[in-house]
């Protein structure tokens, strides 16, 4: 496992991708193959209702219910059209309850299987919710003694959230330590990857979920937005620039990327978190990796030759692979785990 050096900022990665899967997009896909991560946790569904008078869900892993609340809480945030259901949300939710450590899948608006009320959905930078959750959580750890501290981890689109939050809020967040896995830090560089090569074949896929998400929600006569314009979407540009952004209130694709995307916020963060990103990145580029000057002295970034975006597989054989993220996620929040005064 990588140490953290304080005085370093920026770190080589000591992953490797196992022999039998070290192209780019076969570590993307591998994981979501239904024999990549076969055990499905039991899951508690609460609903999370919102200021604005709207509402989400959150998934509580119900092996951790009877564990202290001396523990450490998890917050898991998930990537673009994901949910608690992803592998990847899966396996970390065991990982930690084998540490011992209470956990959770905070969903965005209108994701998995729940919807929500109002004309809206989600979007790269909407941190009010994850904002909103941790004062309810706060407001609980009033009545308990020794609360565990709160984590938090963020996937992609879930990564993105969770660093313009943590550059937002400074040193006023409940939050000890957090980590993010294969972040769009530049939303423009990001979305130009996607319109690349193979990685088209990503872009395809997620914006057919993308439409579809949309026409369950609204159809041509309730669309807050040109209806014409965001079913011919071509690319994530398009949508955005359709969709996402007259939704949520920008003006236009590029005002939304300008002020959504978290490479902006990372020299105001305060906690120390942990960024994991790969160079074979399929949705992204060697470009968005940003220079230690734009990191505060809180953030470390491992950088990693290899992985894929949200890959990481490291070894075993096909049928059981080794994967690198849990470990080493939990290796480094671990080290902000004690409890408050211990």
């Amino acid at each position: 496992m990588t140490s953290e050096n304080p005085d370093k900022r920026i770190v080589d990665s000591q992953f490797r991708p196992a022999r039998w899967l070290r192209n780019r997009h076969a570590q993307t896909i591998y994981p979501s193959m239904p024999w990549a991560w076969r055990t499905r946790p039991a899951l508690r569904r609460e609903t999370l209702e919102l200021p604005d008078g709207d509402v989400t869900a959150v998934d509580w892993l119900a092996d951790t219910d009877s564990t202290p609340d001396a523990a450490p809480l998890l917050i898991i945030l998930h990537g673009l059209e994901s949910s608690a259901e992803s592998a990847y949300a899966r396996m970390l939710m065991e990982a930690a309850r084998d540490r011992g450590w209470r956990c959770c899948v905070l969903h965005f608006r209108d994701c998995g299987d729940y919807r929500n009320r109002l004309p809206r959905r989600y979007h790269a930078g909407e941190t009010e919710d994850l904002r909103f959750f941790l004062k309810q959580l706060e407001a609980k750890r009033d009545t308990p003694q020794n609360p565990g501290p709160l984590l938090a981890v963020g996937y992609s689109l879930g990564g993105n959230v969770l660093l313009k939050y943590l550059g937002e809020s400074r040193a006023d967040t409940s939050l000890s330590a957090a980590a993010a896995v294969s972040v769009p830090l530049d939303l423009h560089e990001c979305a130009d990857a996607l319109d690349k090569g193979f990685s088209r074949v990503y872009r395809r896929y997620l914006l057919k979920s993308m439409k579809s998400s949309v026409a369950r929600k609204f159809d041509q006569s309730t669309a807050a937005f040109d209806w014409d314009r965001a079913m011919n979407a071509r690319n994530f540009a398009e949508f955005d620039d359709a969709v996402t952004a007259p939704l949520h209130g920008f003006n236009g694709k590029q005002d939304y990327y300008d002020r959504c995307s978290s490479v902006r916020y990372l020299q105001e963060i305060q906690t120390p978190t942990l960024i994991i990103n790969a160079l074979d990145d399929p949705f992204m580029t060697p470009h968005i990796i940003p220079s230690e000057d734009q990191l505060s002295e809180h953030v470390t970034l491992e950088v990693a030759e290899n992985g894929g975006h949200v890959g990481f597989i490291s070894g075993g054989p096909p049928w059981r692979p080794t994967y690198y993220l849990p470990g080493r996620i939990l290796g480094f929040l671990e080290q902000f785990a004690a409890r408050p005064g211990m």
